[in-house]
C-alpha cells in the first residue's frame, strides 16, 4: 500500500512557531535522561532505606513510569531529538536510555520509522498492537495480568537471548546481530546497575528496578500502545486521525504518559517535533482549529472503555 498521507506544516503553522517547535535543545534530552534516572535512583534507594512493603510498591510503580520514560526518551532519539549532535544524540539513545530495557537504538529506529510511513497499514510492524481491539474485558485483564506477574518479560527476554545466541552462527549473525547486541548491552547496564546498588544500599535497589522492569514497565507498556492506535479511524488519508492525543493527569504522567508521550497525534502528524515541544505543538494546533479533525480522549480510563467491547461491559 502507498505510505500514509502526510500533514503539510507550512499550512498549518507560522514560520516562527514551527521553527520554535522543531528546534533540538542541546541541554533539555540530557536533562530529562538526568530527570528519569534521578527519579529511579531516588526512589528506590528512599524505599530501600524505608523498609516497608508499601514503599516497595510505590517504588515499582514510579520506578516502572521511569523505565517507560527512557524507552520513551529512546524513542526520541530514533528520530533525532535527544541532541542536535547525531553522536550525541545516539550514545544517549543506545547506553544512557535503550540499553537499560533491552533496545536498540538503530533497529528500533528502522521498526519506528516504517510504523509512521505505514501507520495502519497492512506493512505497520505495530499494527499487532492495535489490531485487536476492541476486545473483552476479561481479555483485557489477561493481559494486564501476564505483564504485572512479569510473564510477558520472560518471553521476551528468553527470545531475545534465544536470538542473541543465533547471532554468533555466522550463517545468521546478519538476520540477528541487532537483537543480540541490544541483548549484551542490557546485561551490561544490568551489571552497572547492580554494582551501584550494592555500593551504595545492597541488593534492594536492583531488585525494585528489575521487578518494576518485569512488571509495572510491561504493563505501562501496554496501556501506551493501546492508546496510541487501537480503536482510532486511523489508515485514512486525513493525516490528523493516524494516531490518538489523550490528555494525562499528575499520576497518568508519573506513570503510563512520561515526557509528553500522550501527545501521539501531534508525534505522527509532526515527526520533526521534540517530545519536549508537543503540548506546545498541540496549543497551536488548538489555536488553529485543528482539534475536532483529530482523535483526542479525555484520560486513560476513557481510552480503556473505549477499547473493551460493549457487549462484554
Amino acid at each position: 500500500m502507498p505510505a500514509v498521507k502526510a500533514a503539510n506544516p507550512k499550512q498549518i503553522f507560522a514560520p516562527n512557531d514551527w521553527a520554535g517547535i522543531t528546534s533540538v535543545s542541546n541541554i533539555y534530552g540530557i536533562w530529562l535522561i538526568a530527570h528519569a534516572w534521578l527519579v529511579i535512583f531516588g526512589a528506590a534507594i528512599l524505599a530501600a532505606y524505608w523498609g516497608n512493603i508499601l514503599g516497595y510498591i510505590l517504588a515499582i510503580i514510579i520506578i516502572g513510569g521511569r523505565q517507560l520514560g527512557l524507552a520513551i526518551l529512546m524513542h526520541d532519539a530514533a528520530h533525532g531529538h535527544l541532541h542536535p549532535k547525531r553522536k550525541w544524540n545516539n550514545f544517549m539513545g543506545e547506553w544512557l536510555s535503550g540499553a537499560a530495557v533491552g533496545t536498540d537504538l538503530q533497529a528500533y529506529r528502522a521498526y519506528h520509522l516504517t510504523h509512521h510511513r505505514f501507520t495502519q497499514q497492512a506493512e505497520d510492524p505495530d499494527l499487532p498492537l492495535s489490531a485487536p481491539f476492541p476486545v473483552t474485558r476479561n481479555s483485557l485483564l489477561r493481559k494486564f495480568a501476564r505483564d504485572i506477574s512479569g510473564i510477558v518479560f520472560i518471553r521476551q527476554r528468553t527470545a531475545q537471548f534465544i536470538m542473541a545466541l543465533r547471532s554468533l552462527n555466522p550463517e545468521k549473525r546478519e538476520q540477528n546481530i541487532f537483537i543480540g547486541r541490544a541483548f549484551i548491552r542490557f546485561l551490561m547496564v544490568q551489571a552497572i546497575l547492580l554494582t551501584l546498588s550494592l555500593i551504595i544500599y545492597g541488593w534492594t535497589p536492583f531488585l525494585l528496578w528489575f521487578i518494576a522492569l518485569a512488571t509495572s514497565f510491561q504493563m505501562f507498556l501496554r496501556i501506551r500502545n493501546i492508546a496510541e492506535h487501537a480503536c482510532t479511524s486511523t489508515g485514512g488519508d486525513d493525516p490528523f486521525t493516524h494516531a490518538r492525543t489523550t490528555y494525562a493527569n499528575l499520576l497518568e504522567r508519573a506513570t503510563i504518559a512520561p515526557y509528553w508521550v500522550n501527545y501521539h497525534s501531534e508525534h505522527h502528524l509532526f515527526m520533526g517535533v521534540p517530545c519536549y515541544h508537543l503540548s506546545h505543538a498541540h496549543k497551536l494546533l488548538g489555536d488553529g482549529g485543528y482539534h475536532p479533525r483529530m482523535t483526542i480522549s479525555p484520560n486513560y480510563i476513557a481510552v480503556l472503555r473505549q477499547v473493551i467491547a460493549p457487549k462484554s461491559i
